[in-house]
Formats: structure tokens, C-alpha cells, sequence
């Protein structure tokens, strides 16, 4: 008898079965939990793999949790250095958004639990995190408790489970479990102890519905394979290549990296041709992936077509080239600022805001000269009546430079009160500054370029020629079925008049280009009296103009 038993013999027998109650209860609760589901085991055999997608899985968000989301995104930029991250602040944010159902935040939030970034850490806590998410069926969540269990982060470690968690959240459509599996079982044959298996039929199938979700990592190790099947023709070359651009849009600097060096050398992929332009355009980019992984290059066909097309003339600058690849965010419509619409001295800059006199003056006499330039207010010495109130009510401020004399105000027809004609008293309101412009989050985290709407509002079906060189912006609409897979503010794609717009299907999308709704951005390249064509932003007052060296 062990001497936990035989201790338990010697308790009264009704605490014994106190204890053993809440024993027996923890242990079934501990066993509910969902990171001790009981899970499928791997099966790197199965037969097949049924495409689903997490954006069709994972719950709404509301507009007011994706700007908590976008704000803690903007506060731990990797654009900023390691020392200006701010992650107290982002942890914040993201504590009420996942408040309000963002599950994005919240699996943000369990990252700076496992790390100890803005709060203490905690693995326990950001395992709970996570279980709450698997409650509410996050595909991303059971993908995250697998790397728990593979590498003993808050839980025991047991590669088995990590495997069969994995193979779960690719079922339920997690892109970044597909891309992790799906290379693993793209093989041809077996060798568990290095990790992988041959099932061609299946990885493959993973990666591409990664791809198809715009997961990087499964773009990359979809075209790998595909550039490395045997028996490959020029066709198929081909299309292993537009799947490592596509996989450079994403964010994959790997397929940067792939295509820097083919194109540096005499490859199939490239069409056996050396083209050191290109390979050092893509060299860039992934050397702007490795400082921030949050890039995104959407519009990269703007700066780095494919070939046949001609590239564009490019400054050098690597700036030049991430900004006008990176997606847009529209800006607002400017609206006319308080006082912007009136004249004289009553009028103020668009765009500006008093700002107040740090020790306010008292009221001055209208005979005497304007001490400080800069707005001042007409007010009455005293208000007994209310058409005195009335008229208060009625002045806005007015300019006045240093030194100028008040203008005289006539008050004779407000009458006396108590045989006293009604004072005018000036009263300093302070200076005009640029009011403070919110930073739109995405443009803070620098994987977005701000720019105007255009004014010629242009739409056009997918599956037609296009009738107007620049960047659209691709909907399916939200009565769509795959709108929720296809429909992200990052649809965007570089075309030039007459090419046709994006086919889904080359991207493992069964949407019919038809259904695909597509807006015009601007942003086109400009051309110069000789044909040549430079890269160009556009401004958000509409101006093109080459970014200089």
C-alpha cells in the first residue's frame, strides 16, 4: 500500500469523502478542459481532405472592437523600434476588444501572456485565453493549442497531441495549420523521425486551400512543390511562378527570397533568363519582410509585373517600392472645418483649431490696440437683457495683428440700460493651428499607403478586359457565399487598360469572375513624353509625382 493510501486510512471517514469528492470533481473538470479534448489521432494517411475555410468558422466582429484591434496593432508596429513598441497599451486595447468578441485580439492578447509583453507573464492564462476561443470554435485557437502541447506552454508536452490538434484545426480551415501540415505530408515517401510522410494527394490539398486564404507560408510551399515536380513543362513552371508572386503579396519573404535568386540565375522557373532587375526588385522586398512581417504587397504588380510586361522605371529606393506594392486606405472625404466657410476676419484655415493662450488676458477696451495677433472675441461688459444674450450668442472670433486698432461697434440700437449705453470688450481666444489628423491605424502599422477617392467613380465586372490602368479593389459582395473568404480590405490588384482583372480560380477560389465587383483606385504609373514609365504615387490631393531619390 502506498503512502498516499495509506494516510487517506487514517482521515474520519467523512472528510475522507469530502476529499475524495472534490478530488473526483477537479479531475473531471480537468479532463473537460478543452485542451484535454479527446482528439482524432493524426492520420498522415488519410485518404482525403475537404477544403473549409476559418473565415467561414471564426464569429463577427463589430466595427468598434477591429479599431481597439487596429490601435494595439499600431502601438507594437514593427515599423517602430523595439523600445517605442508600447505593449501596457496594446494590451489594453486588445483586453476590450476581446471583451467584445474580437477573437483576433484575444489571441493576440494569450502571445503577450505567453511572452510576458505588457503583463506579466502568465502561460496559465494564456491558455484560458485560448480555450475560451475553442469554445467559440476559432479554427486559429486549436491550431495555437497545438503549439502549446508541442512545446510544453502552459500544458505538459506531447507531440502526438500537438499533431492531432493540427490536423483538427486544418479540418476546421485554419490557413496556418494547412500551411504547416500540408508540406509534411507532400512527400514521397515516409520518414516520421524527420517528419513527413508521403501523401501528395492530401498535402497538397491543404496548400492550396491555405493559398486560396491568402496564407503565405502555404503559397510558398505550394509553389516549392509544384517548381520541383518531376517532368515539369513550361506551363507548369509558369504557374509555380505566379503562386511564388502571389506568395510575395501575401507576405512570404521566402517566395521573395526564391524569386531574387532564380531570377539571378539561368532557371526553368524564370524561363532559363537571367534578369538581375527583377531578382533585385524582389531582394528588397523581402529584405522590407524581414524588418516587418506584416507586409502585404497587394498592388506589387505595380512595381514588379511578371514578365513578359515591362517593369517601370524605379528610383532605387526601397521606400519607393514597398509604398506603392502595399495596399490603400482611402482617406475621408475632407470636411469644411468651423469657420473655413466664413471671410474676412472672421475666417480660419481649413484644417486649423484655436489653440489657447497658456495665461489668458482680460478683457480689453475696444480704444485700445490689439496686443497679441491672433483671434479675439467682442463681448459685451455686461448682459442685462435678452437681446444682449442674443447678440453674445451671434459673434464668432476675428483676426487681429499685433498693433491694429479694434473696429468700432455700433450698439445704439440695443438701447440703455439704466441710462447706460451697452460696452464692447475684447477677450483673446488664442492662435490657429493645424488641427491634429488621425492616422488611419493600418497606414500607423506601415503595411497601408493613405490616398484620395477618386472623383470619376469607376466599376467594373471581373472577367472583362479592364478599361483603366491602376489599382482596383475586388468585392464579391456580402450576399455572396464566399464573401467572407474573398471580401478583405486587402483585394486589391495593379492592372493595366485592357489586361483582365484577377481570375479567383488561379488562386483555388471556385468564384466566377463575373461575381467579383471591381472599383477604381487611381494610383496609376506615369508615363513620360517618351514612352518611358516611372513608378508614381499618388497624393491625397491627387497629384502624381515620382517619389525622388
Amino acid at each position: 500500500m502506498s503512502m498516499y493510501r495509506a494516510s487517506l486510512l487514517r482521515w474520519p471517514p467523512l472528510v475522507l469523502v469530502i476529499v475524495l469528492a472534490i478530488f473526483s470533481l477537479t479531475a473531471c473538470n480537468m479532463i473537460n478542459l478543452p485542451r484535454n479534448t479527446n482528439l482524432k489521432a493524426f492520420d498522415p494517411h488519410r485518404a482525403e481532405f475537404t477544403c473549409k475555410y476559418e473565415a467561414d468558422a471564426n464569429p463577427p466582429i463589430t466595427s468598434e472592437a477591429e479599431a481597439l484591434f487596429q490601435q494595439g496593432l499600431a502601438a507594437t508596429s514593427y515599423d517602430l523600434w523595439p523600445d517605442k513598441r508600447d505593449y501596457v497599451n496594446a494590451a489594453e486595447l486588445w483586453k476590450k476588444a476581446a471583451d467584445l468578441g474580437h477573437w483576433k485580439a484575444a489571441m493576440n492578447l494569450a502571445g503577450l501572456y505567453e511572452q510576458g509583453l505588457g503583463v506579466p507573464r502568465d502561460t496559465e492564462q494564456a491558455v484560458l485565453i485560448i480555450e475560451g476561443l475553442m469554445k467559440r470554435g476559432v479554427p486559429a485557437a486549436f491550431d495555437k493549442m497545438g503549439t502549446y502541447h508541442q512545446r510544453g506552454i502552459g500544458v505538459k508536452g506531447d507531440t502526438s497531441r500537438a499533431y492531432a490538434f493540427w490536423q483538427l484545426a486544418a479540418d476546421m480551415g485554419s490557413a496556418a495549420a494547412q500551411a504547416y501540415l500540408g508540406p509534411k505530408l507532400d512527400a514521397a515517401y515516409d520518414n516520421p523521425s524527420q517528419g513527413f510522410w508521403g501523401n501528395s494527394k492530401v498535402g497538397l490539398k491543404m496548400l492550396e486551400c491555405g493559398f486560396a486564404q491568402g496564407n503565405g507560408n502555404a503559397a510558398f510551399e505550394l509553389a516549392l512543390s509544384l517548381e520541383n515536380t518531376d517532368g515539369n513543362t513550361a506551363k507548369e513552371y509558369a504557374r509555380a511562378l505566379r503562386i511564388y508572386h502571389d506568395g510575395v503579396k501575401f507576405g512570404s519573404k521566402e517566395s521573395a527570397r526564391n524569386l531574387s535568386v532564380s531570377f539571378d540565375e539561368i532557371e526553368p522557373l524564370t524561363g532559363n533568363t537571367i534578369d538581375t532587375a527583377r531578382a533585385d526588385r524582389y531582394r528588397e522586398l523581402r529584405a522590407a519582410l524581414e524588418l516587418n512581417p506584416d507586409l502585404r504587397f497587394p498592388n506589387l504588380d505595380k512595381v514588379l509585373p511578371l514578365p513578359p510586361a515591362e517593369l517601370p522605371t524605379w528610383d532605387g529606393q526601397r521606400d519607393t517600392l514597398v509604398d506603392a506594392a502595399k495596399g490603400l486606405v482611402i482617406a475621408p472625404k475632407v470636411q469644411p472645418t468651423p469657420g473655413s466657410q466664413r471671410t474676412g476676419r472672421a475666417h480660419f484655415p481649413q484644417g486649423h483649431v484655436l489653440r489657447r493662450p497658456v495665461h489668458p488676458l482680460g478683457a480689453v477696451e475696444v480704444n485700445a490696440l490689439v496686443p497679441y495677433s491672433g483671434y479675439w472675441m467682442p463681448r459685451l461688459y455686461a448682459v442685462h437683457r435678452k437681446h444682449e444674450e442674443a447678440w453674445e450668442h451671434a459673434q464668432v472670433p476675428q483676426r487681429y495683428d499685433k498693433g491694429e486698432a479694434f473696429e468700432a461697434m455700433d450698439r445704439s440700437s440695443m438701447g440703455e440700460y439704466a441710462g447706460i449705453a451697452p460696452r464692447t470688450v475684447w477677450h483673446f481666444l488664442g492662435v490657429a493651428v493645424a488641427a491634429t489628423v488621425a492616422v488611419h491605424p493600418r497606414v500607423a502599422q506601415g503595411i497601408a499607403r493613405m490616398t484620395r477617392a477618386p472623383e470619376l467613380l469607376l466599376r467594373c465586372r471581373g472577367g472583362m478586359p479592364c478599361p483603366r490602368t491602376g489599382v482596383w479593389f475586388g468585392q464579391a459582395g456580402k450576399a455572396h457565399p464566399l464573401a467572407a473568404l474573398y471580401d478583405r480590405w486587402d483585394r486589391m490588384a495593379y492592372v493595366t487598360k485592357d489586361q483582365s482583372f484577377p481570375m479567383p480560380r488561379d488562386q483555388y477560389i471556385d468564384l466566377d469572375p463575373h461575381d467579383v465587383h471591381w472599383t477604381w483606385l487611381d494610383n496609376a504609373n506615369q508615363p513620360r513624353s517618351n514612352g518611358i514609365v516611372d513608378v508614381t504615387l499618388t497624393d491625397l490631393h491627387g497629384e502624381q509625382g515620382k517619389r525622388k531619390a
